[in-house]
Parts: structure tokens; sequence; C-alpha cells
């Protein structure tokens, strides 16, 4: 029988190993899918330092960033989430968490279905003796199955849309959805200057977003220069300021303020997850300016306050985290639509689907080396 080839983490610090599971039996409403990138996300990289809150079900497969192509599907896999026709050889991404469309605030809070109270996580909590036996995007397929799982939620990508493009669509979704937050709480408009806390792979995203959705100005706090915050510029960002040559909270807020001027930025969002950002980045607004908060979500590290509740309760403060069903062809619109706008390959840096290539992968995101550390299973797929 042919095997699929999958990454797994025993748990937290531990090496990365590549094993095989059985090639699935796809059901009437199920399909593979062939992995051309998946990125690696703070998310996993706080998994793996053990931040997590909940305990989870190791071993599995991390990745949740990915673009692919539909290799087999059944009969009654026709569609996607929002109608658009699928086949064999469609590019597609998915989501990592997927409303279940039943529950309480799937029902009654549709805008804030990302707190659904029993949420899909294609396969996570399954195993691995039977499909679908892969939670992420760190494998040679996925595999998901509407029958099994029926809140998946699967996403078509343009025919032209590279795959590793395609792979950015989950994390800069995120951003859009913050900056909406924002506006529908009247805290952002068109013009405003904004101030991007963390020069990470989200908040470079962050900044091209800012400038889609209107905003005037951004500048972006974080480091290193190299990669990071020359990136930030490369992408629009006014300014940088790099809290490594600026060491102290005061000498921060100093700088912001100077380039910015006037009495403070309009917005600031975190996106660096930072314990000390949310106080530090309260001082660089303006009296009755908007404070964004989705960076804090885990158990990172303590705070004076519960401040990471902001982010885990999405509060209207306001905490903002993840997204919703609806918010996610947003951020493959945006892609698609300023593909040539921005320099969103820059970001990536490609690694081999090998045990030594993911654990490198891993290992330049938690040291910076890189903005968007990207596992390639098939390099085929992706040019």
């Amino acid at each position: 029988m042919q095997q699929i080839r999958v990454c797994t983490h025993e748990g937290p610090g531990a090496k990365p190993v590549i094993r095989t599971v059985p090639w699935p039996e796809v059901g009437k409403k199920a399909a593979l899918i062939k992995v051309g990138a998946c990125g690696v996300c703070g998310t996993d990289l706080h998994i793996l330092k053990g931040h997590w809150p909940k305990p989870l079900p190791w071993p599995f497969t991390l990745g949740h960033e990915l673009g692919g192509v539909i290799v087999e599907c059944g009969g009654e896999f026709t569609e996607d989430f929002m109608s658009k026709p699928l086949q064999v050889g469609s590019k597609v991404m998915i989501p990592p968490l997927m409303p279940c469309g039943r529950c309480y605030y799937c029902i009654h809070y549709p805008q804030s279905a990302n707190k659904c109270l029993t949420p899909v996580y294609y396969g996570r909590y399954l195993g691995f003796d039977k499909p679908p036996h892969m939670w992420g995007g760190w494998a040679e397929y996925v595999y998901v199955d509407l029958d099994m799982l029926p809140g998946t939620k699967i996403y078509k990508l343009p025919d032209d849309m590279s795959l590793r493009l395609g792979a950015l669509s989950e994390p800069l979704t995120s951003c859009i959805r913050a900056f909406n937050r924002a506006t529908r709480a009247g805290g952002f408009s068109w013009g405003d200057t904004v101030v991007i806390q963390g020069s990470g792979p989200i908040g470079i995203l962050a900044v091209a977003a800012a400038q889609e959705m209107g905003a005037g100005r951004v500048i972006c706090v974080g480091a290193p220069e190299t990669p990071r915050l020359a990136l930030a510029r490369k992408f629009g960002a006014e300014a940088t300021v790099d809290i490594e040559q600026l060491k102290t909270p005061d000498e921060r807020i100093k700088a912001v303020r100077d380039i910015v001027g006037g009495f403070g930025a309009d917005l600031v969002m975190d996106c660096s997850g930072h314990p000390t950002a949310g106080p530090e980045g309260i001082e660089m607004l303006r009296d009755g300016g908007t404070y964004v908060e989705m960076g804090q979500f885990t158990d990172a590290g303590s705070i004076d306050t519960s401040w990471h509740r902001i982010c885990t309760k999405d509060l209207n403060v306001l905490g903002s985290w993840g997204f919703t069903g609806n918010d996610l062809p947003l951020g493959v619109d945006m892609l698609y639509r300023t593909r040539s706008k921005y320099p969103w390959l820059d970001m990536q840096t490609i690694y081999p689907f090998t045990e030594e290539g993911v654990g490198q992968a891993v290992a330049d995101a938690m040291a910076m080396k890189t903005v968007k550390s990207t596992i390639v299973p098939w390099p085929e797929l992706v040019g």
C-alpha cells in the first residue's frame, strides 16, 4: 500500500520525526490534498516551546498555513465553503480552526464564530491509525473528510496563484479581521497613523494589510534589522524602531512619538506576543486612540495583569483572535489582488521536507533568522 510521509513531534522541545501513515481510502465527501508549501507559524513555535495553555494529543503533525492541490476527491466533494467549484487539480488552502456551525456561538454570534465551542482541527484528535490522520501541513498530503468532520472548511485559490502565496492566506486573514474589528468599533479610519508592534510574519503582513485597508502612515517596531525590519520597510513601513537598539520602553515610546508627531498614533496593533507590549504600546497612542491586541493568546510569559485575556476573549478593547469562516476569502483576495504590489515571497525562506529541514526551519524561526520559515514537501508544485 502506498504510504504518506508526515512529520511529527513527541512533545515540546522534541526533534521532528518523519514517519509514514497509510494512504487513505477517500470518502465521498473527502479529498486528499498534496501540500505545496506550509509555513511555520508563531503558534507552532509556542506549542513546541510548551506555551500552549491546554493539553495536546502528542504526537501529532504541526503546520496550518498551507497551500496545496487536490489529487483525489469523492463524488460529493464538489465545492468549497464559498460555493466555488472544486475538482482534482484545484488549488486550495485550509484554515486550522473551523467553526462547527452548530454550537451556541456559531448560531447566535456568527461574527464571533472563531469562539466556537466545538471547533474542528482537521483530524487532530483522531490519531494516525485511520484517516483523517494529519492535523497539519508539515506533511506530504493532508486528508479532509466532510462526513467525519462536518465543520471542515476548504477554500479554493485562484488557478494561477502561487501555492507559496496561498500559504500566507491564513495569517494575513488574521490581520484583516483585526483591522475590520477596529473599523467596526470606530477605532480605525481612512488616513489613520498605525503602529505595528512586532516584525515577525504577522507584523509584516499587518504592515501590508494596514495600507490596503486605508492607513495613511505605518510604523513598525521590532527586531532584528536583518531580515525583519528591512523587509517591513520594503513592504511600505514609513519608519521602523529597532528594539535591539532602543533597550527601554521609554526610549521606544519616545522614538515612536517623535516619528508620528502630534499626540501619538491613532491605532497601535500588537503582533509580537511580548508580555510587555501592551502597556508600552498604549503609551504610543494618542488619547482616544485604539489598541488592538492580537499577540497574547498563550502562556508565553507572566504579565502584570491578565493582558492575554484581551486577545483570548476577543474583547472590544480591542482583542482579536483568529477569524471566522467568512473572513478567509478576504485574505485570499488581498494576496491575489496585490500579488505584484508587495514582495510577498521575500517573506519566505524555503526548507525541504526532511527531519533536518523541518528542524532547521523551526530553529531559524525561533532565532528570528527568518521572517516566515516555509516547508516545501513538493518543490515542483511551487517552482
